[in-house]
């Protein structure tokens, strides 16, 4: 028997059977070669010895406890490395109790990422990658996305992951529910990566805002800032904070999704400061059903109108005049806002901005209206005014200015087009599911997503719930000066 050798791609055949009769089908083999034992062995040991070379370099911890351990097994017996996992042990154990942040921040969570690292993800990565059509085959090799990072939350977990090469990740937001699927997650939201070529995947656990919050302490004066004011919580735990100082915000949301509850939350976060005399809330009510119940405290740190026969309009219109004088006071003078007394940040709350802008029977008070939103929401925020206005509908033939909203907040929404329309093209893909916001109170009421000015991405966030009795004693507190215990408002 003879063989014959050519050149091939990879994946191919690199031998084929001579065949005496011309007129005869080839029949292509691969080669047999026969390699002795003791190569096979050798090639063997060394593969071995490269890999624990590399996890030793990976780990240096864990392979020092354990070069440490046997040591002081081959020298003193296995009683002493015994003790001092004991001790180990107990120090942990100590450091726990005491300083339990510290210890889950630099302890736990790293562990536990390496843990569900492995269990979870790695050891699943390929056949879930595989089934989801994110793997790509070339001439018989398969190439696959490497999964950097892993890091664990309370509620989520993040993976950091190289894509391959010619890879976007629209590809992966596709199909965000294959794989959540596939690693046993409720959601999987696709975010940028901190280098072109990679993306993070967060992988929800858990709902960390199924339960409702309750009104958040009224905080001291000092401690509230306006680029930052706390108004509940986020999907990982930690605060939400909401910018006012140079911004505007529009909230919107179906009947009953919780656009009370971000209000008078961002209300309540700024009180302090209404009482010290350097915010001002210029309160706009057409529903007079919200904010009304704040009405005694708007009108002495702040403005108040539910008129709909032309007052609240008026009210827009002079702050739009105030706006502007207070621009011809600081041109050439100041280019940043700091608030004072003699200038303090006004902030307009608008409950229902489609009642101005569409819903008026008036066409020249629609008009009026309309016209006065957009210089304050085009030219306030430079010197002190912010817009924060609440809508139940989305569409834009009702409220043409919501692209002069730099930052946006969707409640639950009725429809999934509504999604992009407030919070901007694509959110929805990138994880924003405010259609699928249960609609049961106590489940879904203040939970939305936040989309900033400076982060594209859609933040999940559930806003704290300021009861009627939270709203009293919130006047009475204000009202009294602050004397009032604040505790008790």
């Amino acid at each position: 028997m003879s063989w014959e050798f050519r050149k091939v791609k990879p994946g191919d055949n690199v031998a084929v059977e001579a065949q005496r009769d011309p007129f005869a089908a080839p029949k292509w083999a691969p080669p047999i070669w026969h390699m002795p034992e003791g190569l096979v062995l050798l090639v063997n040991l060394l593969r071995l010895l490269a890999r624990a070379v590399v996890f030793c370099l990976r780990h240096p911890i864990v392979s020092g406890a354990v070069a440490g351990a046997g040591w002081l097994a081959w020298r003193y017996g296995w009683h002493v490395p015994a003790l001092v996992g004991v001790l180990v042990a107990v120090g942990l154990g100590v450091w726990a109790a005491v300083d339990r942040a510290s210890f889950v921040r630099r302890v736990y969570r790293p562990a536990w990422s390496r843990w569900r690292g492995w269990w979870v993800y790695r050891r699943h990565w390929q056949p879930v990658l595989v089934t989801a059509g994110l793997t790509k085959t070339h001439r018989g090799r398969e190439y696959l996305p490497t999964l950097r990072r892993v890091e664990c939350g309370p509620a989520s977990d993040r993976l950091l992951v190289q894509m391959l090469r010619g890879q976007a990740p629209d590809a992966w937001e596709k199909v965000a529910a294959n794989l959540a699927h596939g690693f046993g997650a409720t959601l999987v939201r696709v975010r940028e990566g901190d280098r072109p070529g990679r993306v993070w995947l967060e992988c929800v656990r858990v709902d960390a805002l199924a339960a409702p919050i309750p009104a958040l302490p009224i905080p001291d004066a000092s401690a509230v800032d306006l680029r930052a004011v706390e108004v509940g919580r986020q999907e990982d735990g930690s605060p939400w904070r909401l910018r006012l100082l140079g911004t505007h915000v529009l909230v919107a949301g179906a009947t009953g999704s919780g656009k009370g509850s971000v209000l008078w939350s961002v209300i309540r976060g700024v009180l302090p400061l209404m009482v010290a005399g350097l915010v001002e809330v210029w309160a706009i009510d057409p529903k007079r059903m919200e904010l009304s119940y704040g009405r005694p405290l708007f009108e002495k740190f702040g403005r108040y109108s539910s008129d709909p026969g032309g007052g609240m309009v008026a009210l827009l219109e002079e702050a739009a005049a105030d706006m502007n004088a207070r621009a011809d006071q600081f041109a050439g003078h100041t280019r940043t806002f700091v608030p004072s007394v003699e200038h303090p940040f006004r902030l307009i709350v608008v409950d229902e901005l489609a009642f101005l802008t569409a819903y008026s029977p008036e066409r020249d008070l629609r008009k009026r209206a309309e016209s006065a939103l957009a210089i304050l929401t085009s030219q306030g925020r430079s010197v002190g005014y912010c817009v924060l206005g609440a809508q139940q509908d989305a569409r834009k033939e009702v409220n043409n200015l919501r692209n002069l909203f730099p930052d946006r907040i969707a409640l639950r929404l009725d429809e999934d087009e509504q999604v992009d329309m407030v919070l901007g093209d694509g959110a929805r893909d990138r994880g924003a599911l405010a259609d699928q916001i249960s609609t049961v109170p106590e489940v879904g009421a203040g939970v939305g997503f936040v989309r900033l000015e400076t982060c594209p991405d859609p933040v999940r966030v559930r806003a704290a719930y300021v009861s009627d009795e939270d709203i009293r004693q919130m006047v009475a507190y204000a009202l009294s000066g602050g004397t009032h215990s604040r505790e008790a408002a």
